[in-house]
């Protein structure tokens, strides 16, 4: 019997062909780390301009313009609680030029409050970096016969569901927010959810509704023109833009303590290199003099984790508001 010997030409060419390919696609992988970005890179907002959402976006949108050397192209998709323009990240080509600004409401809140949604917020994004946090405001309109939040209790508890309480939306922060307090302090009352903050600020600046839970960097333009009056914040301290303000726990609801944050999304599948370009260059920004007062002109305070730390604290958010969700029985479908 012949015995066949391998063809070891064949053998050395395909290996020098595996070492040459592989060597080639280093070097591209490496030029498109340099190169990127390469072309406009564009942010979604999965809200309606000039919300907080859509400020916060369009202040980091030209100091990565800038950065960049591309522009930043602010896209506002709204609908669905922020789940439209989330999705349509989700579903973009994952390659680092289409992201979402979102928020605890798409991110945290959404996934127990929508029963059919299209994604996971966990697996199908990466958590890119944190932009900014901000306690929540509530404000009411200047002629509402209450002056703080002890009053708005006695008088919800008084007259359950005389008073109108708008939202940005059902599901969203600015209604759980809401209804978390409403279930600690035992109080009822009507809900008036709208297609996005601005249209609700407008009704409630108007006095067609008398209250609201806001982010800060949507009501800070109502607040410094008197046509809305801010009662209460939410988070442990005062706010530094806010300092005549009591916080909803100094206020008499123990306990109570909300945190509103943005941060950058990409689809899962997005190359390391270029999360890590955004990541620092997100990081770089929060950062400059300027970029710190612009967001603090917005009652906002730039991110403070890591990309790690971000991931880290997303999934932990997903569970809080998921427990929060459940317990308020609150759904928006």
């Amino acid at each position: 019997m012949t015995r066949r010997v391998p063809n070891c030409w064949v053998c050395n060419v395909r290996a020098r062909w595996l070492v040459t390919f592989t060597f080639a696609f280093a070097i591209s992988n490496c030029a498109n780390a340099q190169n990127y970005p390469a072309k406009p890179v564009r942010l979604i907002v999965p809200f309606p301009a000039g919300g907080g959402s859509d400020v916060v976006g369009r202040i980091l949108a030209q100091k990565l313009g800038e950065r960049f050397g591309q522009q930043v192209i602010v896209d506002n998709r709204a609908g669905a609680g922020g789940s439209i323009g989330t999705e349509a990240v989700v579903k973009a080509p994952p390659d680092g030029y289409t992201v979402v600004l979102a928020s605890t409401s798409e991110i945290a809140i959404n996934p127990g409050i929508y029963s059919k949604l299209n994604y996971d917020t966990v697996k199908d994004l990466a958590a890119v970096a944190m932009v900014a946090s901000t306690p929540m405001v509530v404000i009411i309109h200047p002629t509402f016969p209450i002056a703080s939040m002890r009053e708005l209790v006695a008088l919800a508890k008084a007259k359950p569901g005389a008073i109108n309480v708008a939202s940005s939306g059902a599901g969203t922060i600015t209604h759980l927010s809401g209804e978390l307090l409403r279930s600690m302090a035992g109080v009822t009352w009507t809900h008036v959810p709208y297609k996005g903050a601005p249209a609700a600020l407008t009704d409630l600046a108007s006095g067609q509704v008398q209250v609201m839970f806001s982010s800060l960097p949507a009501a800070m333009t109502f607040i410094k023109s008197h046509r809305v009056k801010p009662i209460a914040v939410s988070g442990r301290t005062r706010a530094e833009s806010l300092p005549q303000t009591p916080t909803v726990i100094e206020s008499g609801v123990p306990g109570y303590d909300v945190e509103y944050w943005y941060g950058i999304f990409a689809p899962a599948a997005t190359p390391r290199d270029a999360l890590t370009r955004l990541s620092d260059e997100i990081a770089a920004s929060l950062k400059l003099p300027d970029m710190v007062n612009n967001l603090a002109n917005q009652g906002a305070a730039p991110g403070r984790l890591t990309q790690i730390q971000f991931a880290d604290f997303v999934k932990s958010e997903v569970v809080k508001w998921g427990g929060v969700v459940k317990s308020s029985g609150a759904r928006a479908d």
